[in-house]
């Protein structure tokens, strides 16, 4: 970025770079330093883990931050009874860690930490992040639907009723579909995520370059680029949430397809 001469390069925030360890960190030729990427992971389980602290005090009268803990447990209980019914309580601490996980850090890269000379990191805006999300999640469909089912779990690609000699092409069709989802469960939330992130930069570009104008026409595109800015902020605190909601939503409808093959 170089705000002086009005560029802002709107791709520079993406960019994962190490901050320990460069030389002699690899690993099967992969180099393993510790990156931004991977300091905004830890804190984001840090603050997870600090938020789910407060909830265990169980007071008769829970306080606001017991309540909070609360209120999104049930939420996700509420969410996995409606979608997979009463075998989906064991999945409420798994489906819980991933929502809240991806909700810190959607929420943690919005942060206006630039003020004060820090620059968060949104890990959520890249596919390899959110595409390890996803595999996990898909991962945990698979063992669930093995062990619980056997081969009889394969009958989840032939919908009942399908004719006999439709079902090869069936079967094939609703096999890729499924091998298919980790892909698009992760792609969803990295699109939504980086859009956002770009969107804001290419604005402040505005800015930047409305103020450097220095004619009549330059302050009216900072202010009306400036307003719409704080306008996509709060979209994006919105988006932050409900594309954290749609993961977590998501990933218990492909455990409902492990446990009921529906």
């Amino acid at each position: 970025m170089a705000a002086e001469e009005g560029k802002v390069d709107p791709m520079h925030q993406f960019a994962i770079e190490p901050l320990l360890g460069t030389e002699g960190w690899e690993i099967a030729g992969y180099n393993i330093a510790f990156t931004n990427s991977a300091l905004w992971m830890l804190i984001s389980a840090a603050v997870l883990l600090l938020f789910v602290a407060g909830g265990m005090k169980r007071q008769l009268v829970p306080g606001r931050w017991q309540m909070a803990v609360e209120s999104f447990t049930g939420f996700i209980d509420g969410m996995l009874a409606a979608n997979i019914g009463p075998a989906g309580k064991k999945y409420v601490p798994y489906i819980f860690s991933l929502f809240m996980f991806i909700l810190f850090a959607n929420l943690l890269g919005l942060l206006p930490l630039a003020l004060i000379g820090l620059h968060p990191f949104t890990f959520t805006s890249h596919f390899t992040a959110t595409g390890v999300l996803a595999i996990i999640s898909f991962a945990i469909v698979l063992v669930v639907g093995f062990a619980k089912h056997g081969f009889h779990f394969f009958s989840l690609f032939v919908p009942h009723g399908t004719p006999l000699p439709m079902i090869p092409l069936i079967f094939l069709i609703e096999l890729v579909s499924f091998l298919v989802r980790p892909f698009s469960l992760g792609l969803r939330l990295f699109v939504a995520m980086m859009a956002g992130h770009v969107l804001l930069e290419v604005l402040s570009s505005f800015v930047i370059n409305g103020i450097n104008a220095g004619v009549a026409i330059g302050p009216v595109v900072s202010i009306l680029s400036f307003v719409l800015m704080i306008a996509i902020c709060a979209l994006e605190l919105l988006v932050a949430a409900i594309q954290a909601y749609v993961f977590a939503l998501l990933s218990s409808l492909y455990l409902n397809d492990a446990e009921n093959l529906h």
